[in-house]
């Protein structure tokens, strides 16, 4: 190998990796060496190289005098035969994206702790990983290929590339496993965290879920192993998707406990996690943007196709629970309304397009402020909608004999062997696929901040899509409501926090109450007509009045104590519920049949 790393967890108690990076055939005009600035799948410079505490080379026993070049780049001096590179990673960030040590468990992603050879990065590679001194118990988790490993897999791995060297996350611990079989190919389950979780039942309904997902596409799998690395904690959600593997940060409470058999709201929340990231194996890890193909993990990557690979992934995640049997289509149809709740509750919706919604991730989506829900759209919840309109649209012009299924099926098979997919890509498909330009739907739902066509669309299926009012600052919606009082009650028109004595404003949503009367985030509420508010009584203290109510509303913005003369609105219909046409006709129970399925109609 020309280029051999070591990476140990030397420090867990100061969260200290000790990495080493051996280079056995430098550039003679001196090697340049970096650390890259972001990992695929989450869209924002992280700049992992401030997490270096220390770094020094020598070559021949020799130290080498490193030159920086930029934040996360550096250059040995010329002429130097094999290069040595020694540096230690401050690790202590709880999440899916870096890396965490401290003296139960140890996790990394090798964006954030190997450096990147300039000029051999398409040549093998290896990686030595060792356990921390002393540590008992701990063994490997990872779905990189095993060259020389003990039984708790500390050794030696390879990697054809460093792209797949970094594309292969490493969970080091005392970590609960199991592992299953789908489709011939072995999946391993990692669970680290205290945790009850009942892993016979996960793997045997991961399992369900994982064949379904590779039929849909076809056999073989992309993959010849796969591993879901899972970290329990008692508050935490998220994941990011790896070309075998993925790695999740989920509630300990949302895992199956033992002798529980019911799929709950928060097993169901997890699952539809799993199925997200898996999906991702076809949808963003080998079906890519052209502007991904390679990466440039030293400067934003820009493509205005997030939409499609994050929504449309967004939009089968739960589909695919459906139509692998964990959950039925009451489930599925309360999820689909929470998800139409998350875009409706925002106004970003009228005032960004989804393509800029994609485009600009790297400094809106990924960089949230007190009016972002005001300003931009998810490209994940929106994109999830408009793979829907797709769908739907796709099914009507057909009647029931293509689908955006057929859509995700020729985009497999045109670009899943690493050809980019233009920024046209997608579009063309799904012209493709109908028969007929698409060009002016694709203007509305991309290009436009145009409401979207949801009843339209659903008729073809035969399902009453249906707002009301929130009942309260936190409904999710996808269930008619219950409160008959919701459409009376008076509405601030602002999102507050709780955590304080006193409400403090957090989004002031535009055009409301508050924000005609001045209000602004970060304002602290103390009374409301001269009652004393408190945080825990703000809801209730809302429902004493009616829209069109004048109230004088007191609040702190820093130091000053400012007064407010609010006039109160009706609340907004802005949460979604489905619920199924019970005069919908043969050929719309047909076609709704083939959507909940995914079986030919």
């Amino acid at each position: 190998m020309s280029v051999e790393y070591s990476i140990i967890p030397c420090d867990p108690a100061a969260h200290l990796f000790q990495v080493n990076c051996r280079i056995a055939h430098p550039d003679p005009a001196g090697q340049v060496v970096s650390l890259p600035a972001w990992i695929p799948g989450s869209y924002l410079i992280r700049d992992f190289a401030r997490n270096i505490t220390s770094m020094h080379a020598e070559s021949g026993g020799k130290p080498l005098q490193l030159q920086k070049l930029d934040k996360d780049s550096w250059r040995c001096p010329p002429g130097a035969a094999e290069i040595l590179i020694e540096y230690r990673v401050y690790a202590w960030d709880l999440s899916v994206r870096t890396a965490y040590l401290d003296t139960r468990r140890a996790y990394f992603n090798g964006s954030s702790v190997f450096l990147r050879v300039h000029g051999q990065e398409q040549r093998a590679c290896a990686v030595k990983i060792a356990p921390p001194p002393g540590a008992g118990g701990w063994k490997v988790a990872t779905a990189m290929t095993q060259a020389d490993v003990d039984g708790n897999g500390f050794g030696r791995y390879t990697a054809a590339d460093y792209d797949e060297l970094i594309d292969h996350p490493v969970e080091i611990g005392a970590f609960a496993s199991t592992a299953f079989e789908a489709c011939g190919v072995r999946h391993e389950i990692a669970l680290s965290g205290t945790q009850r979780c009942d892993l016979d039942r996960l793997a045997s309904d991961l399992k369900r879920l994982c064949e379904y997902q590779i039929r849909f596409f076809g056999e073989p799998a992309p993959m010849e192993r796969y591993v879901f690395l899972i970290m329990a904690l008692g508050e935490g959600y998220g994941g990011l998707e790896h070309r075998a593997s993925c790695s999740l940060v989920c509630n300990r409470d949302k895992l199956p406990l033992p002798g529980k058999t019911e799929v709950d709201n928060g097993y169901r929340e997890f699952l539809g996690l799993c199925s997200h990231e898996y999906f991702h194996l076809w949808n963003v890890k080998r079906i890519k943007p052209a502007a991904f193909t390679p990466y440039d993990l030293q400067r934003e990557n820009y493509t205005e196709l997030l939409w499609a690979f994050e929504g449309i992934t967004s939009y089968y995640d739960d589909l695919m629970l459906l139509r692998s049997g964990l959950i039925n289509a009451d489930n599925y149809l309360e999820l689909l309304g929470r998800a139409i709740t998350r875009v409706y509750r925002g106004k970003g919706r009228l005032n960004q397009t989804l393509v800029d919604s994609s485009f600009y991730a790297w400094t809106k989506f990924y960089k949230p402020d007190e009016n972002s829900p005001n300003a931009i759209v998810s490209y994940y919840a929106k994109g999830a909608l408009v793979a829907l309109c797709l769908d739907m649209k796709l099914r009507q012009l057909s009647n029931g004999a293509k689908s955006l299924d057929d859509v995700m099926r020729l985009l497999w098979r045109r670009y899943g062997a690493g050809v980019g997919v233009p920024e046209t890509g997608i579009e063309a498909a799904a012209s493709e696929t109908a028969g007929q330009d698409l060009s002016p739907l694709f203007d509305r739902l991309l290009r436009s901040t145009e409401e979207l066509p949801l009843q339209e669309f659903f008729n073809t299926v035969g399902i009453e899509c249906c707002f009301r009012a929130p009942e309260r600052q936190q409904d999710q919606g996808g269930q008619p409501g219950r409160n008959a009082n919701a459409e009376t009650r008076a509405d601030l028109g602002a999102l507050f926090r709780g955590g304080g004595q006193h409400p403090e404003l957090q989004t002031v949503v535009s055009g409301g109450a508050a924000h005609q009367a001045g209000l602004s985030a970060g304002d602290v509420l103390l009374a409301v007509d001269g009652i004393r508010l408190t945080a825990s009584e703000m809801e209730n203290v809302l429902q004493r009045y009616k829209p069109g109510d004048q109230v004088m509303v007191h609040a702190f913005r820093r130091d000053e104590l400012l007064s407010f003369s609010v006039r109160l609105q009706a609340p907004e219909k802005n949460v979604c519920y489905l619920r199924l046409d019970s005069s919908a006709d043969a050929v719309q129970l047909q076609h709704r049949k083939g959507w909940f399925s995914g079986g030919a109609e």
